[in-house]
């Protein structure tokens, strides 16, 4: 069986209380192609919308407990969503800036951690220069090369953090 690296999505998902929608469908679709089957995951990937997030909200609960998926690390959950979430940005598969705004509310969620500082003053600098030539939160930064700086700290953060 192989790894879905969207899990960490989904761990993330779930520790924020987030509701079900198509993203926990895919994954759970994708998991059951990865060759992992529970019945819990199956009736997860079988779900339509309109999704009754009261009953899915138990029904993850389940499939969590089946898959041994704990979410109770606050730390390490968000590492590895914050790696997936830049391994996507990298492969271009998201956009730099939609991951710079979900890093940046992870920050304000963690209570200003100063490990993700960095990450909410490209964000700020990457918006000062979507309205302005001039920015003051990251040294050097330009409308011209933004985005290369942002790939670059991506990919030094990966280097860093990335445990696989």
């Amino acid at each position: 069986m192989k790894y879905i690296p969207s899990t960490a999505e989904i761990l993330a998902f779930k520790m924020l209380g987030k509701s079900v929608n198509k993203n926990w469908i895919n994954w759970a679709y994708d998991m059951l192609n990865a060759g992992f089957e529970t019945e819990n995951l199956v009736m997860l990937a079988g779900e339509v919308e309109p999704y009754n997030q009261f009953e899915l909200q138990g029904l993850t609960n389940k499939v969590f407990e089946e898959l041994n998926l704990a979410w109770s690390d606050t730390e390490e959950v968000y590492t590895n969503y914050i790696n997936y979430l830049i391994s996507e940005a990298l492969a271009e598969k998201l956009k730099l800036e939609n991951v710079l705004n979900i890093i940046k509310d992870i920050y304000y969620q963690l209570d200003y951690e100063s490990s993700l500082q960095d990450f909410y003053m490209l964000y700020c600098a990457y918006d000062d220069l979507r309205y302005s030539d001039n920015q003051h939160y990251w040294d050097g930064a330009t409308r011209g090369n933004i985005d290369l700086i942002i790939r670059q700290y991506f990919e030094n953060w990966m280097n860093d953090n990335c445990r696989t």
